[in-house]
């Protein structure tokens, strides 16, 4: 056994593995990858230079992930206890692989549906990009039973890579300065809104009112200068609001226990019909709000807003701030560890004085302050109040949070696991729209992604039994 982690250790410190024969197979295989990535970016019609550059990229960052891949397998266990640890025959393959042969089944089936029913994507690049995802899928999941911890980022990361590189070759103008600055700021609606959902799956909850708290925010803010508030005023007592409205939720569901779920969904449902009351007094239309937005508010969050003088919107360098204080405060802060703490197993973290009722409930206010602010900003964005902005978020701000590997048990994943989930879903959508899917195709493909990954995270213990 010592010799084992002997050579374990020596092969560790290397990114290159001792068999020659193994550092030509990748070399090969990264040959292959690159030559189809080359004629991809030929046939799209991409410049010269472009399709040199980005093949050169890929060759060799491909190269070195398979050789660092080659070297964790090289640092593996004796062959001989593996195989007395593996399961023999058929079986053993479906039981050791089954997650990842449903996946790539359900990803067939989705590719064959979509080939049947939408003439436009019937086209070679689309089959050679569904079978590179195929093989880099097939990679993340094998590599990732390597790693202890993080599993659900390094698939995550991975995925987001091939999605990238899937896409900058087979859509025209994919990494384009406009549809970059296009998904960061859609990637930054959805993140915010994201951050009170990851707060409260990490205690074992779920918060459906967002969707309905960013709609109420909305066209209330928009309602409310049209009134003659001032502006920023408006944005503060929204928020204020939408905090209030999120602290309600969390009071009721903590005396409510195992049932946040309906109440949060039931509390969504009247806070939006009661702002459509209100609003309405006096409109023909119910739901919708007209008026002015405050240039400032529309350079927040506007395709062409401008940050000092940079043509970057304010929205997306906001997110970025909001997720570094609120993965550096899950991470080094008593409150993070006492929501870990929480998540993982209330009855312990109570026998050592933390208040489950305290902490629930700052979860579910921070979600309703974060649903206000997004519901805010979509208003700068749009240019006019609409009660169903938010509808999308209902089901986005879970996908998010479970792709990124968030469990929704409690006590595992985080915030910097959503902004990967968040990216995933922004440049997937990106995707779907540049081959010519519509929403409802969108909504499909979403649906069917969120199936293998809460199969995959699922399947790893909860801290509860780990304890």
């Amino acid at each position: 056994m010592s010799e084992v982690f002997v050579d374990a250790g020596r092969s560790g410190g290397h990114f290159i593995p001792r068999s020659r024969a193994l550092v030509w197979l990748n070399l090969a295989v990264t040959f292959v990858v690159a030559a189809i990535s080359f004629g991809l970016g030929f046939w799209q019609g991409l410049s010269a230079q472009i399709v040199i550059l980005y093949t050169i990229v890929l060759a060799a960052v491909l190269f070195w992930l398979i050789n660092y891949v080659a070297v964790i397998f090289e640092a593996r266990p004796s062959s001989l206890d593996a195989d007395a640890a593996a399961p023999a025959g058929a079986g053993g393959v479906w039981g050791g692989n089954r997650v990842l042969i449903i996946t790539m089944a359900v990803m067939l089936i989705v590719y064959l549906v979509i080939t049947a029913t939408v003439p436009s994507f019937r086209s070679l690049g689309n089959l050679i990009a569904f079978l590179l995802l195929e093989a880099i899928l097939v990679f993340a999941f094998k590599v990732s039973s390597r790693f202890a911890h993080g599993r659900s980022a390094f698939i995550g990361l991975i995925v987001l890579l091939a999605l990238i590189v899937i896409s900058s070759f087979t859509i025209n103008g994919f990494l384009s300065a406009p549809n970059i600055k296009a998904i960061l700021l859609f990637a930054a609606f959805l993140g915010i809104a994201c951050v009170g959902q990851t707060l409260v799956a990490l205690l074992g909850g779920l918060d459906l009112s967002i969707p309905f708290v960013i709609g109420s925010s909305n066209i209330g803010l928009l309602f409310l200068i049209g009134l003659g508030v001032p502006s920023g005023l408006a944005v503060i007592l929204v928020l204020v609001i939408g905090a209030a409205l999120g602290f309600l939720n969390g009071v009721l569901s903590y005396r409510l226990q195992g049932q946040a779920l309906i109440l949060t969904l039931g509390m969504g449902f009247a806070i939006a019909g009661l702002v459509q009351i209100l609003t309405s007094i006096g409109s023909s239309f119910g739901g919708n709000v007209f008026g002015t937005v405050p240039k400032w508010l529309q350079n927040l969050a506007a395709m062409n807003g401008r940050t000092f003088g940079l043509a970057v919107p304010p929205t997306i360098l906001l997110w970025i701030v909001i997720a570094i204080i609120v993965i550096v405060g899950l991470r080094y802060s008593a409150f993070g560890r006492y929501i870990y703490a929480l998540g993982g197993n209330r009855r312990s973290a109570k026998l050592i004085g933390v208040s489950e009722f305290k902490y629930w409930t700052v979860t579910y206010t921070i979600s309703g302050f974060s649903a206000a602010l997004t519901g805010c900003l979509l208003l700068g964005w749009s240019g006019g109040g609409f009660i169903g902005v938010g509808d999308q978020y209902l089901f986005t701000t879970l996908a998010a949070v479970v792709i990124g590997g968030t469990s929704l048990m409690g006590g595992y994943g985080g915030y910097g696991y959503t902004v990967i989930g968040v990216l995933v879903l922004q440049v997937l959508s990106a995707f779907l729209i540049g081959i010519g899917l519509k929403y409802e195709w969108q909504q499909f493909i979403f649906g069917l992604l969120i199936l293998p990954m809460v199969a995959l995270y699922g399947r790893a213990p909860h801290i509860r039994a780990q304890v």
